[in-house]
């Protein structure tokens, strides 16, 4: 579990890199100016979620559980659907993606909080 998703969170980290540049330089003669918005706040969403990722990765590995399994698959999923949906709805202006974002949205919530169950099982300083 902490190794597949350290390595979706690599992945990722690069494709927000590749992503915010290809928005910043190719799209921004090629779409609207309102459409670019989206595609920034899908960078932005992805980015975060990606750090969230590897946390909850980084965590796996001295502490692994199913509250962070599921925390990781939700974040994934999140990322898939939340900016996914929206880096489409830039590119073809199908209003009807938009439609898919929210669900996106409920899936990073659920990550949080999954991790915030994950990180309140974690054993205290001195318990064993």
């Amino acid at each position: 579990m902490a190794r597949t998703f350290l390595f979706i969170a690599a992945l990722s980290g690069l494709l927000v890199v590749a992503l915010g540049a290809f928005g910043a330089h190719a799209l921004e003669t090629r779409v609207a100016a309102s459409h670019l918005i989206w595609w920034q706040k899908a960078v932005d969403y992805q980015g975060l979620h990606t750090l969230a990722l590897l946390g909850s990765g980084l965590l796996a590995l001295h502490h692994p559980s199913r509250p962070l399994l599921f925390a990781g698959w939700l974040f994934l999923l999140g990322i898939l659907l939340f900016s996914g949906s929206l880096y489409l709805l830039t590119l073809t202006g199908q209003r009807g993606l938009g439609m898919v974002t929210p669900f996106g949205g409920m899936a990073f919530l659920g990550g949080w909080i999954a991790l915030a169950l994950a990180a309140w099982r974690l054993p205290r300083r001195g318990d064993t």
